[in-house]
């Protein structure tokens, strides 16, 4: 819990003043809509969703070692075969790409009508800044990490060199959602950057269903979904009907929806 604490005053020591000095939308708040939801959701995340994800991983992985013949979880996390027996950078270069590809690709999935109520959680902020990257539901997360540790793994990929380069993911993926202008000028195309993923949370018309990349826009541009307009996205959040409260949220996805219309 400390460690939660003292890595959400560390952030907002470098985030706020980020949002303050270079604001995509001014006149937005600091205190803006919703930001007490994802201030349980930072906790609710870390505390209860990533054990969860553990244990799914965990068993998600049992067929990969049964498979693989490695004999012990210690030993195929270490990797097998000759991807495994690549060296270490080209190992964990590959993996991120292969992640955010296959991260593109579920992204678009909860972005289907029969799926879209749970990652509609992650879009019903209102005003979008930092804090709101955390806002996600369990069933979103946990079917993501088991999906791409599953993969990784059965191809015989040692996952453990990733773990260096989790807390850069984890700020990136904070970075994306702050309430900033950057596009990152040339490299607008070869790296998702904060007004790209803005542009995938807008609720205007213009922006539905584009930027799914989490890294690499590359994804966007070869499926067609790439989405960079000169001005910047104003408005965010979702036409669904989503509660405002944590269990509200936890619960929402799992019951009928009253209408079609609340289908995207």
């Amino acid at each position: 819990m400390i460690s939660l604490v003292i890595g959400l005053a560390v952030l907002s020591v470098v985030m706020i003043p980020l949002e303050a000095r270079w604001p995509a939308l001014p006149n937005q708040p600091r205190f803006r809509r919703g930001w007490p939801l994802d201030l349980v959701y930072w906790f609710f995340t870390t505390l209860i969703t990533k054990p969860v994800s553990r244990v799914v991983v965990a068993i998600v992985l049992f067929p990969a070692l049964k498979l693989s013949g490695a004999g012990t979880y210690a030993k195929l996390l270490e990797g097998f075969g000759p991807l495994g027996d690549q060296p270490r950078l080209d190992q964990a270069l590959q993996m991120i790409v292969l992640i955010d590809f296959v991260g593109y690709w579920l992204h678009r999935w909860f972005h289907s009508p029969r799926h879209w109520r749970f990652h509609a959680v992650h879009h019903s902020s209102v005003d979008l800044d930092w804090l709101s990257a955390g806002r996600v539901h369990p069933v979103n997360d946990i079917v993501n990490k088991a999906v791409e540790a599953a993969l990784v793994v059965s191809l015989g990929y040692s996952p453990l060199l990733l773990a260096g380069v989790l807390p850069f993911f984890l700020f990136y993926a904070i970075l994306q959602h702050a309430n900033v202008t950057w596009d990152f000028g040339p490299l607008k195309k070869v790296f998702a950057s904060p007004k790209f993923h803005r542009w995938h949370h807008t609720s205007a018309q213009e922006g539905q269903d584009k930027n799914f990349a989490g890294l690499l826009p590359l994804w966007d541009i070869l499926f067609g979904t790439y989405y960079m307009p000169e001005h910047q996205p104003s408005k965010f959040g979702v036409n669904d009907a989503v509660p405002e409260g944590l269990v509200g949220q936890m619960v929402w996805p799992f019951r009928k929806p009253a209408d079609s219309s609340e289908a995207l």
